[in-house]
């Protein structure tokens, strides 16, 4: 049940490069980002604002700093895809997962298995592969979104390090809120909201319906609900297994951009995205007891938890056997 949640919020994902690349074709990109996410903060808020009660300040802040990660991997991925195709942006957004088990090691005190470091270097050639054009050097967009992959693996490492440790859904909303609040005052430095709202027919010609049905669609789903079920599944699972099932983001990426955008890739950079899936599910492919052993790894309270219910047993049978 919990991946396929996770697998729906993936198909979600994937089916917004599309409308956001040509939303922000038409509106201001920081401005769009505002709009996206703070209807979702009152959407979230609506449903579940009692239990922003329940958050200590330790957790606020914790909230507040995945907040800034995933602002920032918005950031770059919604700059990025004005300079490179859907699809392209979708597969090296894909490259997330396999530097999650990197930032396990660093941020955790896990040291990566052989199959991660693998999958690192096939993920790379494919990278390489899709990117590279005949002069062998990177489109800017693409550079700006491999930034974002940086920061969603940040953002997933720290949900997995703090979603188990407070009400999941009231740490969504702060990290939200905050995604709003940056993007807006990034909108205000960056003269968006002026070029918006410098007069009303202005405001008229530049929020059409395509671009305030794409934040409400990306807002409602895509953000709202994506991360309330992201954080909530995330308090029973690790990031690499959350990262695994993200491989299949890419995937639906690259289905909707040919689809609904008419991207097409050469056979290049077709073998490059096979590359980095192979890579994603190297690198996050393991046994059953290996992500149950990281999951409580990385959450000392959940083996506190099962070591408590095991003294518990053994106490029982000792009163039994008495």
């Amino acid at each position: 049940m919990a991946d396929g949640l996770l697998l729906l919020v993936t198909l979600i994902w994937g089916s917004t490069f599309v409308l956001v690349q040509q939303a922000v074709a038409r509106w201001p990109v920081f401005a769009f980002l505002c709009l996206r996410f703070a209807l979702a903060t009152v959407v979230l808020c609506l449903l579940f604002g009692r239990r922003l009660r329940s958050l200590q300040p330790r957790m606020v802040a914790a909230g507040v700093v995945i907040g800034l990660f995933l602002f920032a991997g918005y950031a770059f991925q919604t700059v990025g895809l004005q300079y490179t195709s859907s699809s392209k942006a979708g597969f090296i957004t894909g490259l997330s997962v396999v530097i999650v088990p990197v930032l396990s090691a660093l941020l955790l005190k896990r040291v990566p298995e052989r199959q991660a470091l693998l999958g690192v270097v096939l993920a790379t050639a494919g990278l390489a592969l899709l990117t590279l054009g005949r002069d062998l050097t990177p489109a800017r967009g693409d550079w700006i979104v491999l930034g974002c992959a940086f920061c969603y693996a940040l953002h997933i490492t720290t949900v997995s390090l703090f979603a188990p440790q407070t009400d999941a859904l009231a740490l969504t909303i702060v990290q939200i809120a905050v995604v709003a609040l940056a993007s807006g005052v990034a909108a205000a430095l960056g003269g968006d909201w002026y070029s918006v709202l410098r007069s009303v027919q202005g405001w008229g010609q530049t929020l059409t319906g395509d671009v305030l049905g794409a934040a409400a669609f990306t807002g409602a789903l895509g953000t709202a609900l994506a991360f309330a079920v992201q954080n909530s599944v995330q308090t029973w699972t690790t990031a690499t297994h959350t990262a695994l099932i993200f491989a299949a983001e890419p995937v639906f990426a690259g289905l909707f951009g040919y689809w609904l955008a008419g991207d097409r890739l050469t056979n290049w950079a077709l073998l490059g995205c096979a590359l980095i899936l192979l890579g994603m599910l190297v690198a996050e492919l393991r046994p059953r007891q290996n992500r149950e052993q990281d999951f409580t790894a990385e959450n000392p309270e959940v083996q506190d938890m099962n070591s408590a219910v095991s003294a518990l047993r053994a106490q029982c049978n000792s009163r039994r056997e008495k």
